[in-house]
């Protein structure tokens, strides 16, 4: 932690926090498909912002528009999520208690104001904003090509059933299970996959841009001190 700030101290201390609670509650709550997605964006997007934004913050004017963006295409993918029932829809997956209330609660309540208050802190290159919004880029961005694996994966209940069904998970009921399964369905198709593309692609751009202005402003700091 040399060099750093009291405040850049602070972000890092919250953010190492994030990688470690936010998988662990999912585990808890919901499974070990929250631990691996969520876990494994957080610890990627984590490295990223340590490198990228933490002690030079990102100028709001390249960020910003990027990050916007990437939450106006995450919400319109969420619309498609609710639609086609996407917790559901992972629940029947892989045995875990992701009830549609859960996750209007979550994606469509709790997060949206989260991605609001990262905006103003992007704003004023709070650090703890650029991880937020680097985790954004990562895994609700880049790691939404997950949709495109999903319709391959044997659901634990009933693959060969098409029809939706309702079961008990760890306590929890968990109505309307749709069944994606290609195999089944004979349709490639899972919940939110037309709109994955649309968070995914200012995610990727996200990578390129921010480790590009980051290489870039190194180089002049180096050049400064020569």
């Amino acid at each position: 932690m040399q060099n750093l700030t009291l405040t850049q101290k602070a972000s890092l201390v919250i953010a190492i926090a994030i990688c470690i609670v936010a998988p662990t509650f999912g585990y808890l709550k919901i499974g070990l498909a929250p631990v691996i997605i969520v876990g494994g964006s957080a610890i990627i997007g984590f490295f990223f912002w340590y490198f990228t934004y933490l002690k030079k913050p990102t100028a709001p004017k390249i960020i910003l528009p990027i990050f916007i963006l990437a939450v106006a295409g995450l919400q319109i993918h969420m619309v498609e999520e609710y639609f086609t029932s996407f917790g559901p829809a992972i629940s029947r997956i892989f045995n875990v208690p992701w009830t549609e209330e859960r996750f209007l609660l979550v994606f469509m309540m709790i997060l949206p104001i989260i991605y609001t208050l990262t905006t103003l802190g992007l704003y004023y290159r709070v650090p703890l904003a650029g991880f937020v919004a680097w985790f954004i880029f990562i895994g609700p961005g880049v790691a939404e090509f997950t949709h495109f694996i999903f319709p391959l994966i044997e659901p634990h209940f009933e693959p060969g059933n098409i029809n939706s069904i309702s079961q008990t998970i760890n306590g929890a009921l968990v109505e309307d299970m749709p069944n994606y399964y290609h195999k089944t369905t004979g349709t490639y198709y899972f919940s939110g996959m037309w709109t994955a593309i649309l968070p995914m692609i200012p995610g990727i751009y996200a990578i390129y841009r921010l480790t590009k202005e980051a290489r870039k402003s190194r180089k002049l700091m180096l050049a400064g001190n020569e």
